[in-house]
């Protein structure tokens, strides 16, 4: 089909905008740009779909997110305020996942879905934990990414905060659902190898694990988000995590590390020398007050900085903006956190991340990229060119001009109806199921 009529984005390297072109998808990419009078010339007898002078971007990628988290929205926490982020831990985020039946984490999922298609959000990089139902686990998200016609990399949270029959079972469950991924050869679905913190795991279960590792995956884990991690490692190890972490082979370049807010130089060298994927996610960092990561200088020096949202909602934009912002504040300095280095982390970077575990090109618009695309009702007030564009989706840009997503070719939302999923099911047995985990999630007090 032909989306004619747009104002073509492409994100591609240099960024072009392009008024008045059309887009030629056919199967699963993308197979022409081109002016519309031309399109019109070569494909005449192609169905076409109207943008009415609507930008045409790149599906958005999230780098690090928790589907399990979604019920926490709304919940009261008993008791006083945590304190601090390891008190955060135990008294809202271990105890609500440890809540969780295999349906919670079906449903769970399925908002999380919803809620990416709505926002143009097409990959996303899931880390997900359900201690009371582990096995499994990761295929019944595998089905909803399938129902939803998204794409996402999936894992489950290895830890021993549980015991070692719950931590064997993560182990299992990891390994299980990679080998599966791998031998169906899916474009949609890829498998980590899940890991929680070095907070939450003995040098035992990192032996394990490091024993498992192979080609056939990388490690997901969180690293140095709060100074509890330092505190604990050096306690337990005398080491810092992310040199902890580097003893038993879990950094390296098909592995994914979120956060890293408190990091030293000596571990930047490292990181970069490893050649790992770290992933942002500001609007967490703010919420826990765990500190701004210094993800400039990580970028400055090489590293491959990306952008999640640790369970935030999936508006991507949001996290640019709070990026964005985020940082001239920690420091003091307007000129923090330029426009032009935000869209190479959260477009150029989280794009290459995306096209590197799912082996197809994604995050650009041009010949041969996969057609996960949004179709956006922004009609700017000034001037939109390839040089100003950063300014105008920090500035301009709002979740409610997203009026079509399209993923492997296919509208997953065509102007604002989604076609995949039923919102209104899925949200009303979300507050069926969410009221049944808070009272197990009470329980635990």
């Amino acid at each position: 089909m032909l989306i004619t009529n747009s104002v073509v984005v492409t994100c591609d390297e240099p960024n072009e905008v392009l008024v008045g072109y059309s887009v030629l998808v056919q199967g699963e990419q993308i197979i022409d740009i081109l002016p519309d009078s031309k399109a019109k010339e070569l494909y005449p007898n192609e169905p076409s779909y109207n943008a009415d002078g609507k930008l045409v971007l790149p599906g958005n990628v999230c780098a690090h997110t928790h589907f399990y988290g979604a019920f926490s929205r709304g919940m009261a926490i008993p008791g006083d305020a945590p304190q601090n982020f390891y008190e955060i831990l135990n008294k809202l985020w271990w105890p609500l996942d440890k809540s969780l039946t295999m349906e919670d984490v079906e449903y769970s999922s399925l908002l999380c879905e919803v809620d990416a298609i709505k926002h143009g959000t097409t990959t996303l990089f899931d880390h997900h934990a359900s201690p009371a139902a582990i096995d499994g686990s990761l295929d019944v998200i595998a089905d909803t990414v399938k129902r939803s016609g998204l794409r996402a990399a999936l894992c489950y949270e290895v830890t021993d905060r549980g015991g070692k029959a719950e931590r064997d079972n993560g182990i299992k469950e990891n390994l299980r659902f990679i080998n599966k991924v791998n031998k169906d050869k899916l474009s949609d679905l890829v498998g980590f190898f899940g890991l929680h913190a070095a907070i939450t795991l003995s040098e035992e279960t990192l032996e394990i694990c490091a024993a498992e590792k192979n080609d056939n995956f990388g490690f997901h884990t969180h690293l140095s988000e709060s100074r509890d991690d330092q505190a604990h490692t050096q306690k337990m190890f005398n080491m810092d995590p992310v040199p902890l972490m580097d003893k038993y082979g879990i950094l390296g370049p098909r592995s994914i590390i979120a956060h890293c807010v408190h990091i030293s130089d000596a571990d930047i060298s490292l990181l970069k020398e490893r050649g790992v994927w770290v992933t942002h996610q500001p609007r967490s960092n703010m919420n826990n007050a765990v500190g701004v990561a210094r993800v400039e200088k990580m970028f400055s020096e090489g590293i491959k900085v990306t952008l999640g949202n640790d369970g935030f909602s999936n508006s991507m934009w949001d996290e640019m903006k709070t990026a964005y912002l985020i940082h001239k504040s920690e420091n003091s300095d307007p000129t923090r956190m330029n426009g032009y280095t935000l869209m190479d982390i959260a477009l150029k970077n989280n794009s290459a991340m995306a096209s590197t575990f799912f082996n197809t090109n994604l995050g650009k618009i041009k010949k041969g990229f996969a057609a996960d695309l949004m179709i956006v009702n922004y009609r700017p007030p000034t001037e939109l060119n390839k040089y100003n564009f950063p300014w105008h989706l920090l500035f301009g840009f709002r979740e409610s001009m997203i009026e079509s997503t399209m993923v492997k070719g296919k509208f997953l939302m065509l102007d604002r109806e989604l076609l995949t999923l039923d919102e209104k099911e899925i949200s009303a047995k979300c507050v069926e199921l969410s009221k049944k985990v808070w009272e197990r999630y009470n329980s635990k007090f």
